[in-house]
């Protein structure tokens, strides 16, 4: 209770400018609804855009983020659901990402969640559509750190991808891990490794993912979840799952992780909690990676993207899971990116426009 009550009169403290008025009187509700017996405030929502409780200390580092750009060069249309996609509009969206992170001077690398390019896309205009996006985040000042998505995998084969995106793989696997300090690891997973998509169409793993979908998708259109139920609507042929060799792999780096005392940061394009995205978006094997994950301390927040609408949750084990709102989906002069301030003891993403700010404490 004491830290509730500290965490909210420093943010009432820095919220009382003539600007910040609505702010302040909406935290001094929280704050006296914190005094409650019958109410428990948590401090890791999701807050205004652009506000940033870590303010009056400064980040180990910041990084970018950005989620389903999916640009083409076609008119605008609809998802499935009806949702209005504005296909020609997201590279705009890149853009104004890449001259704002400039503008910071102090973001050391960005990292696109998956689906560069969209499905709809002219496959013989899919390599141009991924270059010239990629064109667009060259003029980042540092790194960019890129995953496969669905819908680059409808335009491209893993073999062009790879190279394409300059993601390290001798394999054709697209998992990796960086460490940008160290008290940090950031841990990339491939959602696509199991998949019907990228792979050709008599290689194994295309074989055993079309077997899999039969058993588990009784549908004759594999990307339809009619008449699933609840997690099991996640066994659409839009999703994959992770392979068991970077099951593997991905136990051996945490372990690493933790024997470093390193905080681990865990990116996929595909959500890997129910409680942040819809049943529709998750990946396959979800609760095999989030047993691997909750075996170890040094975890503490999993980004992701592929649910357009964006979503936020903490698991049972204390860990955050941030699903990015699409650029995709933004109308024109709108926009969908952010970054995030790293701290020893939290994330502080600060979202531009219908990015929703997320602080995540731990």
């Amino acid at each position: 209770m004491i830290h509730t009550i500290v965490f909210l009169l420093s943010i009432i403290h820095f919220s009382t400018t003539s600007t910040n008025h609505a702010i302040s009187d909406f935290l001094l509700i929280l704050f006296s609804l914190s005094l409650s017996t019958n109410y428990q405030f948590h401090p890791d929502m999701a807050l205004p855009n652009g506000l940033s409780t870590s303010h009056s200390r400064t980040p180990l580092f910041s990084f970018a983020v950005i989620a389903d750009v999916q640009y083409a060069d076609i008119p605008d249309g609809r998802s499935f659901l009806g949702v209005p996609r504005y296909y020609r509009h997201s590279i705009h969206v890149v853009q104004r990402a890449v001259t704002n992170w400039n503008h910071h001077n102090n973001i050391k690398f960005s990292i696109n969640f998956g689906d560069i390019v969209d499905g709809f896309c002219p496959k013989p205009d899919s390599i141009t559509a991924v270059q010239k996006v990629l064109n667009e985040f060259d003029k980042f000042d540092g790194p960019v750190y890129h995953m496969i998505g669905n819908h680059c995998l409808y335009n491209l084969p893993r073999t062009k991808l790879i190279p394409l995106l300059k993601i390290p793989s001798d394999n054709l696997r697209a998992y990796y891990e960086f460490s940008p300090c160290p008290e940090y690891r950031f841990v990339v997973l491939d959602a696509y490794d199991f998949s019907a998509l990228g792979w050709p169409g008599d290689h194994e793993v295309t074989l055993e993912a079309n077997q899999f979908l039969r058993e588990k998708n009784p549908n004759s259109d594999k990307n339809s979840p009619n008449g699933l139920i609840g997690v099991d609507r996640r066994f659409v042929l839009f999703n994959g799952a992770v392979g068991k060799e970077q099951l593997r792999w991905l136990e051996g780096t945490l372990q690493d992780c933790d024997q470093r005392n390193q905080n681990a940061v865990v990116c996929s394009h595909l959500p890997l909690d129910p409680g942040a995205a819809a049943p529709e978006a998750l990946l396959w094997n979800y609760d095999e990676v989030m047993k691997i994950i909750h075996k170890f301390k040094c975890v503490k927040a999993c980004f992701s993207g592929h649910d357009h609408k964006g979503g936020y949750c903490v698991d049972s084990h204390g860990i955050h899971h941030r699903c990015l709102e699409a650029a995709l989906e933004c109308p024109p002069g709108t926009d969908a990116y952010g970054y995030v301030d790293v701290y020893c003891d939290r994330l502080s993403l600060v979202g531009s426009d219908r990015m929703a700010s997320t602080e995540m404490i731990f």
